[in-house]
């Protein structure tokens, strides 16, 4: 597919400089040079600078703020000879915090440290991920998806000890007896299924009224993506699905998917759905589909924006899978 990499964090080149990340001493060094920079999470919410257009906040890992959290920090690379770190400031509170936004759908609400820059915000990934280029929502996801990873693998796998963070925070170390474990990332299958001139979307429980996308499911250990596909789409709606073709994939951190797009003929047409899946799935015409884009279908809504689903609708629709 041609333009498989333009989806939303579909890469930049972003010069990962792997080699670095062993070598305590170095990235010591460059966490304290005063060029290197940061970005910045707390919750979950990357630093966002608002401005005549939104980019995703870079400042000194040399503010004092950082001063305590070197051993904290990722290192995400190398940017014009210049090294780019995260940092998470989850331990910091606010004061005042509206759960309920925070855990909503998707949070509209936003937060400001004092000791950060006032067009700084803490903000939805999310909600704000299609005003990114394609660098910062590289450099977003990855500190995402690597953040979430750390916050649920606290301790060892092995042992139950406790572990810590290594090789500059693409690690852990056990404390107890020294096994290594590393970021997961958990592969997902999203499909276009075609039947004729209509396609298959589905909505789950506690979506947003009238919001329907493509079918998904995580792949299965021994399982290849095809076959991935074709158990899915019959488990949720019940359809049959022969041919199935890759498209283009996207790093999906919420909280640490890799999204295989995929397009399959469907062998059969009627539908009959799983509720312990999905909530209801529907054929959609290519014509029902050109009006939920442009906002005129009063019984659907379109695919978010950024999402990998949209991506693949809209090339669709376009013919552009190709």
């Amino acid at each position: 597919m041609k333009f498989a990499e333009t989806v939303t964090f579909g890469g930049s080149g972003l010069n990962r400089a792997a080699e670095l990340r062993a070598d305590a001493a170095a990235i010591a060094r460059l966490h304290a040079d005063p060029s290197s920079e940061t970005i910045v999470y707390w919750r979950g919410k990357p630093l966002i600078r608002r401005g005549s257009w939104d980019v995703l906040a870079r400042v000194p890992t040399t503010l004092p703020l950082f001063a305590n959290r070197a051993e904290n920090a990722v290192f995400l690379g190398l940017e014009d000879n210049r090294a780019i770190f995260a940092h998470d400031i989850s331990d910091w509170t606010p004061g005042e915090v509206d759960e309920t936004s925070l855990s909503s759908f998707l949070d509209q609400s936003e937060q400001r440290h004092p000791d950060l820059p006032r067009t700084d915000v803490f903000a939805e990934l999310r909600v704000n991920m299609t005003r990114l280029n394609a660098r910062d929502a590289e450099l977003a996801a990855s500190a995402r998806a690597l953040y979430c990873w750390h916050d649920s693998h606290k301790f060892c796998a092995k042992c139950g000890a406790k572990s810590e963070m290594s090789n500059a925070g693409w690690q852990r170390g056990c404390t107890s007896c020294n096994a290594q474990h590393f970021p997961r990332t958990d592969p997902v299958v999203i499909m276009l299924i075609t039947n004729g001139n209509s396609v298959l979307m589905g909505r789950s429980p506690g979506w947003p009224e009238g919001m329907y996308s493509l079918l998904a499911g995580f792949v299965e250990p021994g399982e290849t993506l095809e076959a991935a596909v074709r158990r899915e789409v019959f488990e949720e709606a019940g359809i049959t699905v022969g041919q199935v073709d890759y498209l283009a994939s996207q790093p999906w951190p919420f909280p640490n998917s890799l999204m295989f797009g995929c397009k399959g003929e469907a062998t059969s047409r009627d539908i009959t759905i799983d509720p312990k899946e999905i909530e209801d799935a529907m054929w959609v015409s290519r014509e029902e589909m050109m009006l939920t884009f442009a906002g005129q279908n009063p019984k659907m809504l379109p695919a978010r924006k950024g999402a990998i689903a949209h991506f693949i609708l809209e090339r669709w629709l376009s013919d552009r899978l190709d």
